[in-house]
């Protein structure tokens, strides 16, 4: 048996643990403690019992030996034959960790007359290639993909196993995970490997952005996690070797889903793509001080960008949000008004490139990550900012 585990005989029904609980997830019945579904296993309960009568109790690992998980792969997601740019992202972080495992980086990339495509993948790292092409996979209908990449982990055992936190690998990874009996840790943030015991360190925002979670793990494989769109950098560093790999269609039933045409919706334009962002907050004061966050927009030829409180009055729409919940940007600069810095908003910003930040509280956790700092009220600032760049655009309109 797995999971939290109270020793009714040590348990004196003290009551302790269950005012620890922040998830109701303990209840007292003939006089002792009990768990119940909300338990989510945070071992808080454990810290407070007096008596030692509550342990997590760990799924035993089925057998699998270790040692045969090699390498770190990562699946390359394709939508009408065009790689997602979270992809290159994924390939430039297993880069880097491959380093520390001194092991290949293996692109898994399924699709329909997919193959051409291989050769930007070894641009940004890949050692090997592994291709499947065949019509039934140009849909990406989740059935066939999760089945399909069931027998991949079966087959070829990979340590780390990585996906974008796009719908679609959002949908897919955690069923896979639980098919092959191992952990999942989503909207990952940073990736790193551990010095000492060279597991994962998965880090993510938890408890709705309050603190970072760094989440491992031990006895199963692969390690999985899903990574957000825009958090890491793609860099382009061809590998010295390169292989590809053709993988054959496994045995897989029909689909309940049958695909009858693809309409494709143009993309709107993202903030995530914009190299200058002049970003607002609560402490602008007003709504109507928001034309002056889209008239130094303009003037600096960038996107408005707002965090998540503006989005929840109404004041602002949704796809402008910044922060875990929102957008993940990484602009050359950002210029941030009246935003304090929770810590699911810094998540989203830690691309970029060169930060200035107006407040007039001096110790916003913005402050932390900004290259430029300035103490005084955004409102004063914005105007001045503006009338200084119109009276220079109408002098080079002159010359």
């Amino acid at each position: 048996m797995s999971g939290l585990i109270i020793d009714s005989d040590a348990c004196r029904g003290c009551g302790i643990c269950i005012k620890s609980c922040s998830y109701e997830a303990l209840e007292m019945k003939d006089k002792k403690a009990q768990v119940n579904e909300n338990c989510v296993l945070c071992g808080m309960c454990i810290e407070s019992c007096p008596f030692d009568a509550i342990k997590i109790e760990k799924e035993k690992t089925n057998g699998i030996e270790l040692e045969d998980y090699k390498d770190i792969w990562v699946f390359i997601e394709q939508n009408d034959g065009e790689i997602e740019p979270v992809s290159y992202e994924l390939l430039s972080k297993a880069r880097e960790l491959s380093k520390e495992r001194n092991c290949s980086v293996n692109a898994l990339l399924l699709g329909e007359d997919i193959s051409k495509e291989a050769d930007k993948l070894f641009a940004y790292g890949a050692n090997k290639v592994y291709i499947s092409e065949y019509e039934i996979l140009k849909d990406n209908l989740e059935e066939i993909y999760v089945e399909f990449l069931d027998k991949v982990v079966l087959d070829y055992k990979p340590e780390i196993f990585l996906f974008g936190a796009t719908n679609f690998g959002r949908s897919i990874a955690p069923r896979i995970a639980a098919r092959v009996k191992t952990g999942l840790t989503a909207d990952c943030t940073i990736l790193e490997i551990d010095e000492e015991s060279g597991l994962l360190n998965q880090t993510r925002p938890a408890f709705g952005g309050n603190l970072m979670a760094q989440i491992v793990c031990p006895e199963h494989r692969p390690q999985m996690a899903t990574v957000r769109p825009g958090v890491m950098e793609a860099v382009k560093k061809e590998t010295n070797t390169k292989e590809v790999i053709n993988i054959d269609m496994p045995s897989i039933k029909e689909p309940s889903i049958k695909i009858l045409e693809n309409i494709i919706e143009k993309k709107a334009e993202s903030i995530s793509d914009a190299e200058i962002i002049v970003s607002v907050g609560r402490g602008i004061g007003s709504q109507k001080n928001l034309a002056l966050v889209e008239r130094l927009a303009e003037l600096l030829g960038g996107k408005v960008g707002v965090s998540r409180p503006l989005v929840d009055v109404g004041w602002a729409d949704q796809k402008n949000q910044i922060g875990q919940t929102g957008s993940i940007v990484a602009p050359k600069l950002l210029v941030t008004f009246g935003i304090s810095g929770a810590i699911q908003h810094l998540a989203g910003i830690s691309g970029a490139e060169t930060i200035i930040s107006i407040n007039t509280d001096k110790d916003a956790a913005i402050f932390t990550v900004a290259n430029y700092k300035v103490v005084g009220d955004c409102v004063e600032i914005l105007k001045s900012m503006i009338s200084k760049l119109e009276k220079k655009c109408e002098k080079e309109q002159v010359v």
